[in-house]
């Protein structure tokens, strides 16, 4: 019987060395597990939509949501173009961006960002390799629907306001101190951020295609984000109460653009209209210039 007591003792041994191995085991898969959960974090964005008011940046941001490797701020940050925001610093932006992994790109869009002429070289001072999205569409457009937002505001709280015409308009003449006329001069604003940024880092989105047919748009997104293709045709389909198309995730789930967007412009005289396109053409050559493509606008 005295064989029992030095087998006794083997088992215990045995035993606790598993025990030590068991241990070991789960704090490596404790420490990967905590690692995983740090690199999940907020991290300042690699890519801006910077406008243009009223040119489609929601539905572009919206869009490029689709992709895995893409996560937005859900709403405008206005942090390069408010005082109060800019003064907070770094840490208070970053803590407005959604939480990211090693890989994806965080995107932010204020189309506030792209008249305000402080701006560009605040972003840069950012992160000087940060990709810019301009969507742009017709100046005369964008104007009346920059009007028309404005106007619906002011409806919604009893406010007056003028007509378009009358803020347009100067003894039948276009009045350039017009703010909403102002923010359509597009060859002004892109001028300060191409005196900053090169021209390479700012990608040029059509409006109006994006609308009419989204995929080529987002496709020639994807590779100035050197993004993979993710986004496919069938990420969207044409509502037809709605007259635009909407977005069809991975998951199966659709999302489209609130009541605001395809809202009836506020009414403008073809005549006034007229003006103002006339107004608009030598700005709209001089961007056409800048950015090496034109655009079929009045």
């Amino acid at each position: 019987m005295l064989w029992t007591v030095p087998l006794a003792l083997l088992v215990l041994l045995l035993l606790q060395t598993q025990l030590c191995v068991c241990l070991r085991g789960l704090r490596a898969a404790g420490s990967s597990s905590s690692r995983s959960r740090n690199a999940t974090q907020q991290r300042l964005p690699g890519a801006v939509i910077i406008g243009v008011r009223k040119g489609g940046t929601r539905a572009l941001l919206e869009m490029l949501n689709l992709h895995p490797d893409v996560e937005v701020a859900k709403a405008e940050v206005h942090y390069f173009n408010v005082e109060e925001h800019f003064r907070r610093g770094l840490a208070w932006y970053r803590a407005q961006m959604p939480f990211t992994l090693p890989g994806q790109l965080t995107v932010e869009k204020t189309p506030g960002y792209f008249a305000s002429p402080h701006v560009p070289v605040r972003v840069w001072e950012m992160n000087p390799a940060v990709r810019l999205l301009l969507i742009v569409r017709d100046p005369a457009e964008r104007l009346v629907s920059d009007y028309t937002q404005v106007l619906h505001n002011r409806v919604t709280r009893h406010k007056p306001y003028q007509p378009l015409e009358e803020l347009l308009l100067r003894q039948g003449h276009i009045d350039p101190a017009y703010k909403a006329l102002q923010r359509s001069l597009y060859h002004q604003h892109l001028a300060r951020w191409l005196d900053v940024f090169p021209r390479e880092q700012v990608h040029v989105v059509d409006g109006e295609a994006l609308i009419r047919h989204p995929f080529p748009e987002l496709r020639r997104a994807e590779r100035f984000l050197d993004l993979p293709p993710r986004i496919a045709p069938s990420n969207f389909y044409f509502n037809t109460t709605k007259g635009f198309y909407c977005l069809l995730s991975a998951g199966g789930h659709d999302k489209c653009l609130d009541e605001s967007k395809g809202r009836p412009h506020a009414p403008l005289s073809s005549q006034a209209f007229r003006k103002l396109c006339g107004y608009f053409r030598e700005p709209n050559r001089l961007f056409f210039e800048m950015v090496g493509r034109s655009f079929s606008w009045c």
